[in-house]
């Protein structure tokens, strides 16, 4: 018999129930409405039936149960009327709001908060071993806190398609006086060790990749976006490839980057990530920190905005946030305001335009606007330039000769230990060279 405390929800039979709290103390960017029906669209993607759904207000959670013992027996008596198997909450549990609530729900119902739910969507979609690594660490950061007696004693791995070998080898040998829950406590430390050590490799290849391209002189370009906003069927069209494509959250979950010609002639490389969400695990950011640095080692984000979801405004802000959340500083954006086609006429869109960084109105089904996409890229790229000074060590012969490759040369000085070079470089490699500036860049102009 599954745990109760088993996280995975792939089985299509489940029914679940959706609880969502509307707090004061920390507003969401969506309504509550709008933020169970993306839980319900979550929970659809895992394999759930969705049977119903109830909300609170609250000025802060309870510090029990989060809801408190009245809502609780609410929701218990709701879930049991439409024999519900699992009951979800639309926000991430503490370890004692977690513990609380399985034993006020009973045995025969499992509680799984947002976050649970995501990781096992990822695990369902993850295809590569570097995927299936990433999401394996977060789930096991997610368990760590979380284990209970309830939990078998890592008899399963973590679900989905990370960590498919069975069960744990020697976990019944225990020391003098030692319990169960401390020898899965220690198990999972050391596999979380583990984990980190082989991603780390993966962090490495994914960094002497990009040097070879940055050595190649390719600019790269990172599709960002909210998921299901459009961002595979748009590398699809560009580069004419067959990535895979669904109407569901997270469909694609490992990067896939290919070559596209711009108008000019010049190529580029263009990369696809995963999709963002509002209230994106923690631990997910932290584990797919490898795949998120080909997000902050791009020249140019292309942001894909679905201009015909209502929500549209608090997508593109959560979008925004969790950039800032991984570091990406003053890389430019450009923004394409994607499905058009769907739209009642485009003015609509063109109502939008000025919301947005350096905004194009594109449909990646159809093709259209996509010229004036890849001609605004081309012009982000190859046209806007820096004016800058700069002292550079003789040590950094590689920057010494990007310049003279890639930017204008107005005036150079050689010195003892340096070369004091001023004049204009292409604005995607300002962060290469801000560190040797010795007065700061001045805003991007045209090339004449």
């Amino acid at each position: 018999m599954m745990s109760k405390a088993t996280i995975s929800t792939r089985a299509p039979s489940e029914k679940a129930f959706l609880v969502g709290v509307d707090r004061f103390d920390h507003p969401s960017a969506l309504s509550i409405v709008d933020s169970l029906n993306e839980l319900e669209l979550l929970a659809l993607t895992a394999g759930l039936e969705v049977v119903g759904r109830t909300s609170q207000k609250l000025r802060h959670p309870d510090r029990k149960t989060y809801v408190g013992s009245g809502k609780v027996e609410e929701i218990k008596a709701l879930a049991d009327d439409r024999l519900a198997d699992v009951i979800i909450f639309d926000d991430e549990l503490s370890p004692r709001h977690q513990r609380e609530l399985e034993e006020a729900f009973g045995e025969a119902m499992r509680v799984v908060d947002r976050t649970a739910l995501i990781l096992d969507i990822f695990a369902q979609h993850a295809q590569t071993r570097e995927g299936s690594l990433q999401v394996e660490l977060a789930q096991y950061e997610y368990r760590l806190p979380r284990l209970t007696r309830a939990w078998t004693h890592l008899a399963r791995q973590a679900g989905g398609g990370a960590g498919r070998s069975g069960s744990v080898g020697g976990v019944g040998l225990r020391g003098p006086g030692e319990t169960q829950l401390e020898v899965d406590r220690r198990e999972i430390g050391r596999r979380i060790t583990r984990l980190q050590r082989e991603l780390e490799k993966v962090r490495a290849h994914r960094g002497r990749h990009r040097e070879r391209r940055r050595r190649a002189r390719i600019p790269t370009v990172a599709l960002v976006g909210y998921t299901n906003a459009g961002k595979s069927t748009l590398l699809n069209r560009l580069a004419e490839s067959d990535v895979y494509v669904a109407d569901q959250l997270f469909a694609t979950l490992d990067p896939t980057t290919r070559r596209i010609e711009l108008p000019g002639g010049r190529q580029v490389l263009v990369t696809d990530t995963v999709g963002f969400i509002q209230k994106l695990p923690t631990m997910l950011v932290a584990a797919f920190r490898a795949t998120l640095e080909e997000i902050t080692e791009a020249d140019l984000l292309l942001h894909v905005v679905d201009v015909t979801h209502p929500n549209l405004e608090a997508q593109a802000e959560a979008v925004r946030q969790t950039l800032d959340d991984i570091g990406v500083g003053r890389t430019s954006i450009i923004t394409a305001l994607n499905k058009v086609d769907l739209l009642e006429s485009a003015e609509d869109a063109r109502e939008r335009l000025e919301e947005f960084e350096q905004a194009v109105i594109i449909s990646a089904r159809t093709g259209v606007g996509l010229d004036d996409l890849l001609s605004a890229i081309e012009r982000d790229l190859f046209e806007g330039m820096l004016h800058v000074k700069l002292r550079i060590p003789y040590s950094q012969g590689r920057l010494i000769s990007l310049f003279h490759e890639q930017g204008v040369v107005e005036n150079i000085r050689h010195t003892d230990a340096a070369v004091v070079m001023e004049g204009r470089i292409p604005k995607r490699y300002g962060a290469e060279f801000e560190p040797f500036a010795f007065e700061p860049a001045q805003a991007p102009q045209a090339e004449e």
